[in-house]
């Protein structure tokens, strides 16, 4: 608590309450963090009126409000009931919370005694390469003035925009891939448009065989470290094959000379004729399972309706 002397005499000075922060969240693509930009942002704030210097009045000088008796706030006495009361405290509506008032002569002609004016700002926020989704960018003492107040800060939050290719993990990047069979199976180059313009060529070994849901990781090719720009991380491939509907004969037999054989049946051909023969037909395994749990859903209400008084009437009390 800060001291104030005077004349021999002390008086106890006010601590200074702190203003509000200001939060803006702003928007930034995949790109933006990945290269770093700038933004500049035109923002309305509150300051303290220079003519009058935040006080409201042409002389400097302001008078305890009547209405509160420079509290700033009234307390209202409520009923509740016998021997019960609430008492409850709004602020004042004649000084509007200040504890002062000011006469109409002597407000200031700049603010006319609201002590602030208004203005607009420009900010100019940068975003720094490899900064990440939720971090904030604070500007220190830059949100609305107040008399007696220290100033609050404004503080932009990134969020970043989703990205149709690639998925941000940390420091490191994912892309999805989908190669046709024959790629797989015989060989695939295709070029990478990274996130700052280059150009990646990509390709498979002579003779690989690329598996579905597989990866191949390319080191320092992830996002750029966060001030530390020249490190980065790793960029993963994830890769799905696309196969092909149906094949013809001809297409299956032609298949079967280049690929390793079948494995050799453990049955004879008189077991095999013994065996019962089942038709498998395509389903769509997440509506499949929503069906079954609505059927089940339907059945365990039916059960619930057929027991006794289940769906008969209620229980009444009948008065006496």
């Amino acid at each position: 608590m800060a001291l104030c002397f005077t004349g021999g005499g002390s008086s106890r000075g006010r601590r200074q309450r702190r203003g509000e922060d200001v939060v803006h969240p702003l928007k930034v693509s995949l790109e933006e963090l990945y290269n770093g930009t700038s933004k500049k942002l035109s923002l309305a704030r509150n300051v303290l009126c220079s003519k009058c210097n935040g006080k409201g009045s042409k002389s400097g000088a302001s008078m305890k409000c009547a209405g509160c008796q420079g509290a700033g706030y009234k307390v209202q006495i409520r009923q509740l009931g016998p021997g019960m009361i609430q008492q409850m405290q709004q602020p004042c509506n004649e000084c509007r919370g200040s504890g002062e008032t000011i006469s109409d002569k002597d407000r200031c002609g700049q603010c006319k005694g609201e002590k602030v004016v208004h203005e607009k700002k420009v900010l100019e926020v940068v975003v720094e390469k490899g900064m990440q989704h939720g971090q904030k960018i604070t500007f220190p003492g830059e949100a609305d003035e107040a008399p007696d107040t220290v100033t609050g800060d404004i503080i932009f939050v990134l969020q970043q925009k989703e990205h149709p290719k690639f998925k941000r993990k940390g420091d490191d990047l994912f892309y999805e891939h989908t190669l046709t069979l024959t790629e797989a199976l015989c060989g695939f180059q295709y070029v990478l448009a990274h996130l700052d313009g280059r150009q990646l060529l990509i390709k498979s070994n002579p003779g690989e065989v690329v598996k579905p849901d597989s990866f191949k990781a390319i080191n320092d090719e992830g996002m750029p470290m966060y001030q530390r720009p020249f490190m980065k991380g790793k960029l993963y491939i994830h890769f799905t094959v696309d196969f092909p509907d149906s094949l013809s004969l001809d297409q299956c037999k032609a298949l079967e000379t280049v690929l390793p054989p079948k494995p050799a049946s453990q049955y004879t051909d008189m077991e095999l004729d013994e065996c019962e023969e089942t038709m498998a037909y395509d389903i769509d395994i997440e509506e499949e399972m929503r069906r079954r749990q609505q059927q089940q859903a339907q059945e365990a209400y039916d059960e619930d309706e057929d027991m006794p008084g289940g769906g008969g009437q209620r229980v009444q009390c009948a008065q006496q």
